[in-house]
């Protein structure tokens, strides 16, 4: 029976399971990008994204608190550094789950976990080109085709 079951137990006694998220805590705070299965994806976004919101506070507590969930110094002062500069001004959703297919060996669905603001490919920010903006001009346009439009009736007018 599943009373009670609230979120994604993985296979695994709570021990376990507490390992498994810190340790792909650590090497998504390092690498701001892990390949893993896709619901330990799912699972480890719900544990993280709160770290995450604790670490744009910068204050003993809030360290502490995070630190008892990583148990790392080096994923502390990544989090709370680079990592809380960039989140700063985004309300939520610091991390993105994509689908990259299933594995070879048993099937299971795999999925790249990244966080937002680090990957420069999906951002939203506009290129600047230099103060300056471009104008694209059409090629022909209304005048052209007015242009034509007269030659032909001039041409068809000639023959006759």
């Amino acid at each position: 029976m599943r009373h009670g079951k609230k979120f994604n137990h993985l296979g695994r006694k709570k021990g376990h399971r507490k390992a498994l998220f810190k340790n792909l805590s650590n090497a998504l705070v390092e690498h701001k990008r892990i390949n893993t299965t896709l619901a330990k994806a799912k699972a480890l976004r719900v544990f993280i994204e709160p770290l995450v919101t604790k670490a744009k506070t910068d204050s003993s507590h809030s360290r502490r608190v995070v630190f008892s969930a990583l148990q790392s110094k080096e994923a502390i002062k990544e989090l709370f550094g680079p990592i809380a500069a960039k989140v700063a001004d985004r309300p939520g959703g610091y991390t993105r789950i994509i689908k990259t297919g299933f594995r070879k060996g048993d099937g299971a669905e795999m999925a790249m976990i990244e966080f937002v603001d680090y990957n420069e490919v999906y951002s939203n920010k506009k290129e600047s080109s230099g103060g300056r903006r471009r104008r694209r001009k059409k090629k022909g346009g209304a005048t052209a085709a007015a242009a034509t439009a007269a030659a032909v009736t001039q041409a068809s007018s000639e023959e006759e």
